[in-house]
């Protein structure tokens, strides 16, 4: 059964584009990748040509030259060195915004602590004592799949957060390395053993995202995925709600 969704959230079938982006990050990412590719296609098409000039037009059949006539060309050689200088300052400056950008920590209104486990994800809402939050994430297994649930994909306990509120993750491991990693929203992020790494979010809309470990941490390593619901802030509120009364 198929999941009929506006975006692409989830790894499609023959996809060979990026899924649609959830955040800021995500998006420049998207468009960095996209401005290194037109990059890359112009420089082909232009080096291809020339080439392709060169073999038919100045081969030794038509030009025979001798060694003598060959010589130095100062202009040629100083075209060739600057026009690549330039075009790496143009892919690098957005390089280096995005990444800053990207390390860059707000000051948040939701702070969630992410454990890597052998082979499972744990959850802590470090901002409510009362109720104290926290719970495990397995990966559902094949046989109690319900209709439309993703294989590999579907966890018994999904982490919820609000869209457009600004989230702080702190990522650690408990035995061996792991990686936190949802492509949607542009986040990987390592979780190791006796280190806290951290990650700002900030959730343009609503929808559940799809992620997996992406750190090889043992014969498990492909059935810990992670899933992430976004809901609004009324929602939100009502599920730490639906919470403390359980």
């Amino acid at each position: 059964m198929f999941i009929l969704n506006k975006f692409m959230d989830i790894a499609e079938p023959w996809q060979l584009s990026f899924q649609d982006s959830g955040t800021k990050i995500m998006e420049g990412i998207v468009n960095l990748h996209n401005w290194i590719l037109f990059y890359l296609i112009m420089i082909s098409i232009f080096v291809s040509w020339f080439l392709i000039v060169i073999i038919r037009e100045y081969n030794v059949s038509k030009h025979p030259i001798s060694n003598k006539k060959l010589k130095d060309g100062t202009l040629i050689e100083i075209i060739w060195t600057i026009t690549p200088a330039l075009i790496l300052i143009t892919i690098a400056l957005p390089s280096f915004k995005l990444l800053y950008l990207m390390d860059e920590i707000l000051d948040p209104t939701i702070t969630i602590k992410t454990i890597g486990r052998q082979w499972y994800w744990e959850y802590e809402y470090n901002d409510y004592k009362e109720p104290e939050i926290n719970f495990e994430s397995y990966m559902i297994p094949t046989d109690d799949l319900q209709d439309g649930q993703l294989r590999l994909l579907e966890v018994d306990n999904r982490l919820i957060l609000p869209s457009l509120i600004s989230i702080r993750v702190i990522i650690t491991a408990a035995d061996v390395l792991h990686s936190w990693t949802i492509p949607a929203l542009g986040v990987k992020i390592d979780a190791i053993p006796g280190r806290l790494n951290q990650t700002s979010l900030y959730i343009k809309r609503n929808g559940v995202y799809y992620g997996q470990c992406s750190e090889l941490c043992g014969v498990q390593h492909g059935f810990m995925p992670i899933v992430i619901k976004v809901v609004n802030i009324k929602e939100y509120i009502d599920w730490l709600k639906s919470y403390e009364n359980n």
